[in-house]
C-alpha cells in the first residue's frame, strides 16, 4: 500500500486510517520506521520525533524507530550538512528502507527532504518499495508533496517569497503512469480573509504554476485530514478522511470526495483529461468522476470537500460556535442532554481541532440551555481529552493554545452556573409565591382590590411581575437568574471579557479584551456592540 495524506497525519483524525493500514500487514511486531528528514533541520526535531513515537505507540499500537534519512552529499545550498558525528550509514539506511514493513515520512520542508533523499539512498529505496508493492508506505504533508513528478517548494514560496516554481519530485506515482504534482493541504483555510488553499499557494500562484506543467500532467490535490490509499498490487484507490481529492488540469477540476473508490486506470484517465463514462468509476458519496466539475464551484461537497468558496465543508459543526443558544433550539438541547459521552467522543475524534472547539462551545451552550450540569462537565472533559490527543500532532500547531483558553473559559462558565444555580428560579419561588397569588385572586373576588394591589406591589418589589390573563393570573421573575450563556453577548470580545470577570483565564494579548464592554441582556440598548 502507498498512502498519501494531505495533513493531520499524527492527529486523532487519522488514527483509524493508520490502524487500518497496519492491520493489513497481518504482523504482530512489524518493522516500522519514521523518516525524520523533512523536519531534521528544525531546532525541535528531537521533540517532533518523540511525539511521533508516542502517537504511533499510544494511538496506533505501533512501535516505530526514527531514521534520519539524511545524506552528507546533499546540496548545501538546499540542505546544509548535519554536524560531524550525525552522518548516517547510508548503506544501512538503504537496506532498512527497502525491507521495512512500514515506512512513514511527514511534516517539514519538501525541498529539504528532496535534497537529502536524492543525494542518498532514500529516493531509490522508496521507489523500489512502490515498484515491488512491498509493505506500507505512508507519505504525508511535506513528504506527500514530494511524491509526484513535480513538487511545491512551499517554504521558499510562501515563507521566503521566492518566485513560484516546481522542483523535481520523487515521481513515485510515475511508476503507476500518473504524471502529477501532488499538492497537500489543498483545502487549507488558515488564511481566513486571504487565500491559503493549495498548500498555501492560493489561486493566483497555483494558476501561474500549472501553466508550467507539461501536457498530460495534472495537479493532484489532497485535502487536509484526508488520505489516498493506493493498493499497489490490485491498483485500486480509496479516498478516506474529512475531505476529498481533486484532479485539476488547466483550471478544470474533478473532485473525488471521501468514500470514492476507483482504479488506478480511472485516475490515470482523469489525469490525462480522458473522462470515462463507465458506470461506477470514481463514484462514492455522490461523486461523479469525469463530470468536469470545477473545484470552488460547489462541486464535490460530500463529506467535507470544497464548499464553493475554497474552504472545506464543515457541515454544521461550527454553527452557533459562540456557545450561545440564541435560536432557542429545544431539539438541540434535548439531543445534547440525551447523548451519552461515548457517542460524542467518537464524533469528536473525527474532527480537526478548530471544529472540536466549535462543537464544544455549541454543546456547552446547549447543555446550559437544557440545565444539564452533567452534560456541561462532559463537554469540558471531552475537550480536555481532545487537547491531550492533539498535543501529539507533529504538524504545525492546530490551535492547542486557543483550545486551552476555551477550556478555561468553559470551566469559568461552569463555576458561574454553579454559583447562580441551574434550576429555574420559579421552582424555588413557587412555594412562597403561589399561595400569595391565590390569596390575591380571592381578595379580588371579594372586591378588596386595595389589599390585592398591595400583594401585587409587594411581589413587584421583590422582582416578580404579576399579570392578569383570561386564563388567570401569571407571574414571572423580571430579573431571572439567567443561564451562564445568556449573560454573554454574541461577539467574541464580550465573551472573553465576561469570562475573565467570572474567573476564566485567557493568555495576555488575547484579541478583543478591550474592544467593548459586555452588556447583560435587558440592561441597555447597545447589547452586542
Amino acid at each position: 500500500m502507498l498512502a498519501i495524506i494531505g495533513s493531520g497525519e499524527t492527529s486523532p483524525t487519522m488514527v483509524t486510517v493508520h490502524r487500518n493500514l497496519v492491520s493489513r500487514l497481518g504482523l504482530d511486531n512489524p518493522q516500522a520506521m519514521v523518516l525524520a528528514t523533512p523536519y531534521a533541520f528544525q531546532e525541535n526535531a528531537a521533540d517532533v520525533s518523540a511525539r511521533a513515537q508516542r502517537y504511533f505507540a499510544d494511538s496506533v499500537g505501533l512501535q516505530v524507530r526514527i531514521v534520519a534519512g539524511t545524506s552528507p552529499h546533499a546540496d548545501p545550498a538546499m540542505a546544509p550538512p548535519l554536524a560531524r558525528g550525525d552522518e548516517p550509514d547510508e548503506g544501512r539506511q538503504a537496506a532498512d528502507i527497502r525491507t521495512a514493513d512500514w515506512v512513514f515520512a511527514g511534516p517539514g520542508s519538501p525541498s529539504y527532504a528532496l535534497a537529502h533523499w536524492r543525494a542518498g539512498p532514500v529516493a531509490a529505496g522508496l521507489r523500489d518499495r512502490v515498484l515491488a508493492g512491498h509493505g506500507i508506505t505512508v507519505l504525508a504533508s511535506a513528504a506527500a508533496a514530494a511524491v509526484g513528478q513535480f513538487t511545491v517548494p512551499v517554504y521558499e514560496i510562501y515563507k521566503a517569497g521566492s518566485a513560484p516554481r516546481w522542483l523535481p519530485g520523487l515521481d513515485l506515482l510515475g511508476t503507476l503512469g500518473l504524471t502529477v504534482a501532488v499538492v497537500p493541504h489543498y483545502d487549507n483555510a488558515e488564511g481566513g480573509r486571504y487565500d491559503t488553499r493549495y498548500c498555501y499557494l492560493g489561486m493566483r500562484r497555483l494558476t501561474m504554476m500549472e501553466r508550467e506543467l507539461p501536457a498530460g500532467a495534472a495537479v493532484l490535490g489532497v485535502d487536509e485530514h484526508t488520505a489516498v490509499l493506493i493498493d499497489l498490487r490490485a491498483e485500486d484507490i480509496e479516498i478516506r478522511g474529512r475531505g476529498g481529492v481533486t484532479v485539476r488540469r488547466s483550471g478544470d477540476s474533478v473532485v473525488l470526495p471521501s468514500g470514492t473508490r476507483l482504479s488506478v486506470a480511472d485516475l490515470r484517465d482523469l489525469v490525462r483529461g480522458i473522462r470515462r463514462g463507465r458506470e461506477g468509476a470514481g463514484t462514492g458519496d455522490g461523486a461523479r468522476a469525469g463530470d468536469g466539475a470545477r473545484a470552488g464551484d460547489g462541486a464535490g461537497t460530500g463529506d467535507g470537500a470544497g464548499t464553493g468558496d475554497g474552504s472545506p465543508a464543515r457541515g454544521d459543526a461550527g454553527r452557533g460556535g459562540d456557545g450561545s443558544n440564541a435560536d432557542g433550539n429545544a431539539d438541540e438541547q434535548a439531543q445534547w442532554s440525551a447523548q451519552c459521552s461515548a457517542q460524542w467522543s467518537a464524533h469528536w475524534s473525527a474532527l480537526p481541532l478548530p471544529e472540536v472547539m466549535a462543537t464544544a462551545e455549541r454543546g456547552f451552550g446547549a447543555a446550559v440551555g437544557a440545565r444539564d450540569a452533567g452534560a456541561m462537565v462532559g463537554v469540558i472533559l471531552e475537550l480536555e481529552t481532545a487537547i491531550t490527543q492533539w498535543e501529539a500532532d507533529t504538524d504545525e500547531d492546530q490551535g492547542t493554545e486557543q483550545a486551552r483558553a476555551l477550556l478555561r473559559s468553559l470551566i469559568g462558565r461552569l463555576g458561574r452556573a454553579a454559583r447562580d444555580g441551574l434550576a429555574d428560579p420559579r421552582d424555588r419561588l413557587r412555594p412562597a409565591v403561589e399561595p400569595l397569588i391565590a390569596l390575591r385572586t380571592a381578595l379580588r373576588g371579594e372586591g378588596n382590590f386595595a389589599a390585592a394591589d398591595a400583594i401585587r406591589e409587594a411581589l413587584a418589589a421583590t422582582g416578580l411581575d404579576v399579570s392578569d390573563t383570561p386564563d388567570g393570573p401569571r407571574w414571572r421573575p423580571t430579573e431571572t437568574v439567567l443561564p451562564a450563556d445568556q449573560g454573554i453577548t454574541s461577539c467574541s470580545c464580550c465573551r472573553v471579557a465576561s469570562d475573565r470577570s467570572a474567573g476564566a483565564h485567557y493568555p495576555e494579548g488575547t484579541p478583543g479584551l478591550a474592544a467593548c464592554r459586555p452588556v447583560a441582556p435587558g440592561r441597555g440598548g447597545d447589547q452586542g456592540r
